[in-house]
């Protein structure tokens, strides 16, 4: 579809017909023990990319992207560690340049903090990247103790990719869903994918 940003990962742009709108963002929500990281890995290569990392040290983003066996670009990691993250946060994306990806891995840190200065964050980031042509995507993990405002970010988000990882037999099986995307164009299957050295259609036949 024309104006479209492809994500690099061609399995996701042939679903999406040609890629992301302009301005979108996205929540990406997968379990700890997934291999989720692999797809934020891969988004790098499409085009310049702002990685703000609010758990991991921005030396270990580095090294896990330094490693992966994927097609990887070179993106500037930013380690989110002030006791007013929203703000940092803010200011970082504030120098976001045209047409880029922004990643925020792990949003839980984010979405721990006052409920009406996390709308107004939301709001903040929408409107940078509707300014800028850019793209965001925020991964959520999925626990026990989910983050109070996981919700808003549900709800502000133009897409949701949703992953899940399951054992079948004696395989490890990862399917994607997306429940919501404004952008149209809607898959209405899951994706079955292997995220091993890259994101990949699993190929395999299923067995009953």
């Amino acid at each position: 579809m024309v104006g479209r940003l492809d994500t690099g990962i061609d399995v996701l742009d042939r679903k999406l017909d040609g890629g992301l709108p302009p301005g979108c963002i996205v929540a990406y929500s997968a379990d700890p023990a997934s291999q989720s990281e692999l797809l934020l890995y891969e988004l790098t290569a499409a085009r310049g990319t702002l990685y703000l990392t609010t758990e991991r040290s921005d030396d270990a983003v580095h090294h896990a992207i330094d490693v992966s066996p994927s097609v990887v670009g070179s993106p500037t990691v930013r380690q989110v560690t002030s006791d007013d993250p929203l703000e940092e946060a803010t200011r970082l994306i504030g120098a976001l340049p045209d047409g880029a990806n922004l990643i925020i891995d792990t949003m839980d840190v984010l979405e721990r903090t006052d409920r009406d200065d996390y709308i107004d964050f939301c709001n903040e980031l929408k409107s940078q990247m509707l300014e800028t042509g850019s793209i965001a995507v925020l991964h959520c993990l999925k626990s026990d103790h989910t983050p109070a405002n996981r919700t808003r970010t549900i709800h502000a988000a133009d897409a949701v990719f949703d992953l899940r990882t399951k054992i079948a037999g004696s395989e490890l099986e990862n399917h994607l869903t997306i429940p919501k995307f404004r952008g149209g164009g809607q898959p209405t299957e899951a994706i079955k994918l292997e995220l091993t050295e890259e994101v990949a259609i699993d190929t395999s036949r299923d067995i009953a």
